[in-house]
């Protein structure tokens, strides 16, 4: 999703601002990538699966304050919007089933639910594909919206068998109304990293704007080790941003200095990556309850200190100690991550580099942890 090949487009791109000496640029992309806004919406029956799959995208359960509930209190025209609880960012709307009258006028549904304000669409079902739904998608697609997704939510009395049956159902509608290299995503609600709903990201990534793809990626809960990795490599991207930035304000290799202009904005990546990677307590908490674990033993698995709390005092020792240790970095290195003109601030960059890279590093490793013991595969 954010590996770091993707990342090269953006990276070559704050360089580029850095050469041409535009820091400007390269504060409006950090702040960017710290605060970058998503809304999904999810088209669709309401009921248990619905709810759960909207809840599962939060990463809350059906008990859990903020979950979307199974039995829509208010109208069944109207559409609800469900805020992330860690992520205020990231926003999903619940909008209402495709009308399955006939004839039936695609432009009037997405004209009257905003349809193109989204940033990707989910156009749920569980049993058939009704035509309608497909008029929409194609709607969306001759408006160059390529981020509508059909998604077959599994209840709890379907089979590997009837899932399949309803997929290719579903597919032969798509065929039928000559959709171009048809997909119909097996999702389970409940538990996302089963099925189709990983090669869904996947598509979502390439589909998506970077910095959209970017902001799906953060906010969602870090339920697949994969899942956990393409976060810390995002981080690391955000994090060669902002190391920039402090190379190209800390003209004058002080001793030090670095630590104390850099905290701030250390202490914001740092607390995004432990929101992100589902660390603290209350994420742990509503992991354990979802996954039948003890919250204490999840907690114990956190080894690293910024995995249970990130303090302005650690992350300043952090950089101090980087900074003190500049000696062991390679100067081929810094050659190769810094614009020409900007190495004389290097030593401001490679110590933010290099302490923010290893909390990160860390942090991760205790989220693998959490989601091997969680979902059973560390036994």
């Amino acid at each position: 999703m954010a590996d770091v090949f993707r990342s090269l487009n953006l990276l070559e791109a704050l360089k580029e601002s850095i050469e041409s000496n535009k820091l400007s640029d390269v504060k409006e992309a950090v702040e960017d990538l710290l605060i970058s806004r998503i809304n999904l919406a999810v088209v669709g029956d309401r009921g248990d699966e619905k709810a759960s799959f909207m809840n599962s995208l939060r990463g809350l359960g059906p008990d859990d304050e903020c979950a979307a509930p199974s039995l829509f209190p208010v109208a069944l025209e109207d559409v609800a919007g469900y805020p992330n609880p860690k992520h205020p960012d990231f926003r999903l709307w619940d909008l209402p089933p495709v009308p399955t009258t006939s004839p039936f006028e695609p432009e009037g549904y997405m004209n009257r639910f905003k349809f193109l304000r989204y940033n990707a669409v989910f156009m749920t079902f569980t049993q058939e594909l009704h035509p309608n739904s497909v008029e929409v998608f194609l709607e969306a697609r001759s408006l160059q919206r390529q981020t509508v997704y059909f998604v077959l939510l599994s209840a709890v009395k379907d089979t590997e068998k009837s899932l399949e049956e309803k997929r290719k159902a579903g597919l032969e509608v798509l065929k039928s109304q000559s959709v171009k290299q048809p997909k119909v995503f097996l999702v389970r609600p409940s538990t996302l990293e089963k099925l189709d709903f990983p090669d869904l990201l996947v598509d979502m990534s390439k589909d998506l704007p970077e910095i959209r793809a970017h902001a799906l990626l953060l906010a969602l809960p870090a339920f697949t080790p994969t899942l956990v990795t393409q976060k810390k490599e995002a981080f690391k991207a955000l994090i060669w941003a902002a190391a920039s930035l402090s190379g190209g304000i800390s003209a004058i290799p002080v001793p030090l200095v670095a630590s104390m202009v850099d905290s701030s904005i250390a202490v914001q990546i740092l607390t995004k990556a432990r929101l992100s990677l589902c660390l603290d307590d209350e994420s742990v908490e509503r992991l354990a309850r979802q996954r039948h674990r003890e919250a204490a033993e999840l907690k114990r698995l956190r080894t690293c200190e910024l995995s249970a709390e990130v303090t302005k005092g650690d992350v300043k020792r952090r950089l101090a100690a980087a900074e003190r240790d500049l000696s062991t970095v390679s100067s081929k290195l810094l050659e190769m991550a810094m614009p020409r003109h900007a190495r004389s601030a290097g030593r401001s960059f490679t110590a933010m580099l290099q302490a923010l890279n290893g909390a990160v590093d860390e942090m991760a490793a205790d989220a693998e942890k959490i989601v091997a013991a969680a979902t059973g595969e560390g036994k």
